[in-house]
């Protein structure tokens, strides 16, 4: 979710209250359900799914934001070829929005490029996950059909693999209207799984209670922010839709770059010069701020050092051992930079109690987001 879009951070109204008792026993037994894998240990890949529908997925995605602009000029030649290399890297699922500028094109590019020069087998592994997220109108069948069939011309498949939809404005519930008619595509076999981003945990279960066939919902997630953690978590075990996580690095703060660093100075340290540093900083700001941050660098570079790993790879690795997430996005900046060796390296890391206690520890000295901002994704709605 582009960070222009989003409204400023700003506090609750009250604590959001407990799960409803509709929820025990969980509404959607043997619906969405996921791999054993995808939480046990490091594996490389998850398979989400819900009913009849299931996606293989790299549980590190290439995050695609960074090709909207604001990180530097993208080359359209040299972003694909850089999409080329991340795929023979083994890292093959790609998320995308209807809104990060050129994203559905290059993967259009890009696929084609499979095809024309890849054996059929790396073909099957790469997904291409794009979002829809629309002005909150009247969701008749044709408006989104044409909005999905557009996504679908873009990145040049059939069907697309997953279709991640966003809702605005929750007192406005043709939200509901959207999903059934994006379920009534799937059938068609015009979207191969559905999917939500940044909707809350009481939308969720509202999105599950109407029979929609929900695989994942892909929500803001870092040491920093563990509000999935709380009441979307446990709809998840009941109910198993998985979690895909963004901001899992916080664009590049959860890094050596910005350790014993004091950003509030002028010039003294790395500047926040990207779209996606300026919306985490302030995540920082309403968790705890830069001298608590400090600490939790602190912490994670000891791990990183015991492990011989980068400070951003022990944070991935952090999240993907929480309760219901199947995967965690790195975002990408195609032709400019690449961190496949550190983005690999992921898979292999194991952290043992001591270095999750460690971590945690620090993590739990801020203040609770849910109580400051609300429920997830209620920052882009506040």
């Amino acid at each position: 979710m582009s960070s222009a879009a989003a409204r400023a951070i700003s506090p609750a109204a009250a604590a959001p209250p407990p799960l409803p008792r509709r929820l025990r026993p969980a509404r959607c037994t043997g619906g969405a359900a996921v791999t054993e894998t995808a939480t046990a240990g490091p594996a490389r890949v998850a398979t989400v799914s819900n009913r009849g529908d299931s996606l293989a997925i790299c549980r590190v995605l290439n995050g695609m934001w960074q090709t909207s602009g604001g990180w530097g000029r993208i080359d359209r030649d040299d972003a694909v070829e850089a999409m080329l290399a991340y795929a023979d890297a083994g890292l093959s699922t790609f998320d995308m929005a209807d809104h990060y500028g050129p994203a559905e094109d290059l993967y259009g590019m890009f696929i084609n490029k499979v095809r024309r020069e890849r054996p059929p087998e790396l073909l099957e592994e790469i997904k291409g996950l794009t979002k829809w997220v629309p002005p909150p109108v009247k969701m008749t069948r044709s408006y989104v059909e044409d909005n999905i069939n557009r996504s679908r011309k873009r990145m040049d498949v059939a069907a697309l693999d997953m279709l991640q939809f966003h809702w605005w404005d929750y007192s406005n519930p043709g939200y509901l209207d959207a999903l059934k008619h994006i379920t009534d595509l799937k059938e068609e076999g015009k979207i191969k799984t559905v999917a939500l981003t940044n909707f809350d945990t009481d939308r969720l279960q509202i999105i599950l209670e109407n029979g929609i066939p929900v695989v994942s919902n892909q929500v803001q997630h870092s040491i920093v922010d563990m509000r999935p953690q709380q009441r979307m978590a446990e709809l998840c075990q009941l109910t198993g839709v998985k979690l895909i996580t963004y901001g899992t690095v916080m664009g590049g703060l959860l890094s050596e770059k910005f350790l014993d660093t004091n950003v509030s100075i002028p010039f003294a340290g790395p500047p926040l010069n990207t779209p996606s540093l300026q919306k985490y900083k302030r995540m920082v700001d309403a968790w705890g701020g830069w001298s608590l941050f400090q600490t939790l660098l602190q912490t994670l570079k000891k791990v990183s050092l015991k492990h011989g790993v980068p400070i951003a790879t022990v944070a991935v690795r952090y999240i993907l051992n929480q309760t219901s997430v199947a995967g965690s996005m790195v975002g990408v900046r195609l032709g400019l930079s690449e961190h496949i060796k550190d983005t690999n390296a992921i898979f292999s890391l194991e952290l043992d109690e001591e270095d999750m206690n460690s971590i945690t520890e620090v993590s739990k000295k801020g203040r609770n987001l849910m109580d400051i901002i609300g429920d997830c994704g209620d920052e882009y709605r506040a």
